[in-house]
C-alpha cells in the first residue's frame, strides 16, 4: 500500500532528479530515502529512475510523476474545498509569477477589498508553472513568456513592446529606434536566467546568430534601470517600466523588431476546483486597467 508521505518523497526526487540534494530538502538520511525509492519500484514492478551514472526519471517515471502530482493535487484541493464549505477560515489564494513588481497595484486593490483572505505569493520559473498548475500547488500562474497551455485556461492580460534602456548620454539615447544588430558589442544589465526578460534578450540575439554581452546579471530586477542609468550598460525594458513614478533617468530606445514584446498573460488549471479566494482573484486581475497601471 502506498503512502502518502513516499509519493510526496518521490515527487521530491523527481523534480531534483539527485538524492542526496532531494534528502536535504526533506530533511531525511539519504539511505532512508533511496530505501522509499527502491520500495514504490518494487510496488510498481519496474524501475522509476535510469541510474546510468546520473540519476534521471525515466519514462515510467514521468508517468507515474504525472499521476501523483495530480492524486496529491486533488486530495489537498478536496481538503480546501470541505473546509471552504464548511466556513472554516477566510480563505487563501496562491499565487504564482516570475515577477510580482507588475502586479503590485491589483494585488494591493485585492487586499484592501478583501483584507483577512492570506495571499501567498511563490516566485516560479514558466516550465514550471503547468506542472505546478495542474498538480494544483498554485492557484493561479502569471507567466510573461508562454507556458504549456495543455490542461491549461489563460487569459491575455496585456501586451507590449519591450525597448532598450540606455544611460542617457549614450550614443544612441537620441536615436528613434535600434535594431538588434546593432546592440551585438553592447554590454547589457539583465536579469537572472529563466527570467522572461533574460530569455527574450537570449532569443533575439540567437534568432541572428549572435549571444548578447551580459556585465551584469542580478536577481533584483527593479535595480536594472538604476544600473543602466548608472553607466554599466544597456538592458532590455518593458513599455510599462517607463511608467513607473520612481524609475530612474533612462532613454528608452524601441527595437525594430516585432518579435522584441511580451505578453502578460493568467494561467489556471482547466480541471481545477478554484477556491472562493482565487476566483476573486482572478476577476481584479483579469479585470485591471492595465494601461492605467504604474508599475514595472
Amino acid at each position: 500500500m502506498m503512502e502518502l508521505n513516499s509519493l510526496r518523497q518521490f515527487l521530491v526526487v523527481a523534480r531534483l532528479e539527485h538524492l542526496s540534494r532531494a534528502a536535504d530538502e526533506l530533511r531525511l538520511a539519504q539511505p532512508s530515502l533511496s530505501r522509499t525509492i527502491a520500495r514504490l519500484e518494487s510496488e510498481l514492478g519496474t524501475p522509476l529512475f535510469d541510474r546510468g551514472g546520473r540519476l534521471r526519471l525515466n519514462e515510467s517515471g514521468r508517468i507515474f510523476r504525472d499521476h501523483v502530482e495530480r492524486a496529491l493535487g486533488e486530495l489537498d484541493a478536496g481538503r480546501r474545498a470541505v473546509a471552504e464549505a464548511g466556513g472554516e477560515g477566510v480563505g487563501v489564494v496562491r499565487l504564482a509569477s516570475e515577477t510580482f513588481l507588475t502586479l503590485s497595484g491589483p494585488l494591493a486593490a485585492y487586499k484592501r477589498a478583501h483584507p483577512a483572505v492570506e495571499i501567498a505569493l511563490h516566485w516560479s520559473p514558466p516550465e514550471d508553472m503547468a506542472r505546478r498548475l495542474r498538480a494544483q500547488e498554485v492557484d493561479l500562474c502569471v507567466a510573461s513568456q508562454p507556458i504549456p497551455a495543455e490542461g491549461l485556461e489563460s487569459v491575455a492580460l496585456f501586451e507590449e513592446p519591450v525597448g532598450v534602456g540606455t544611460p542617457l548620454g549614450h550614443p544612441l539615447a537620441g536615436r528613434t529606434s535600434v535594431t538588434v544588430d546593432e546592440l551585438a558589442d553592447e554590454p547589457f544589465v539583465t536579469a537572472r536566467e529563466g527570467h522572461w526578460l533574460r530569455r527574450l534578450l537570449e532569443r533575439l540575439f540567437a534568432a541572428r546568430g549572435l549571444t548578447p554581452r551580459i556585465v551584469c546579471e542580478t536577481d533584483e530586477h527593479s535595480a536594472i534601470a538604476d544600473l543602466i542609468s548608472a553607466g554599466l550598460g544597456i538592458g532590455l525594458a518593458p513599455a510599462i517600466a517607463r511608467l513607473s513614478a520612481t524609475q530612474a533617468p533612462v532613454a528608452w530606445i524601441p527595437v525594430d523588431s516585432p518579435d522584441c514584446r511580451r505578453t502578460v498573460t493568467l494561467h489556471w488549471g482547466a480541471q481545477n476546483h478554484l477556491p472562493a479566494a482565487a476566483r476573486l482573484m482572478r476577476t481584479v486581475i483579469s479585470g485591471w486597467d492595465w494601461g492605467a497601471d504604474s508599475t514595472a
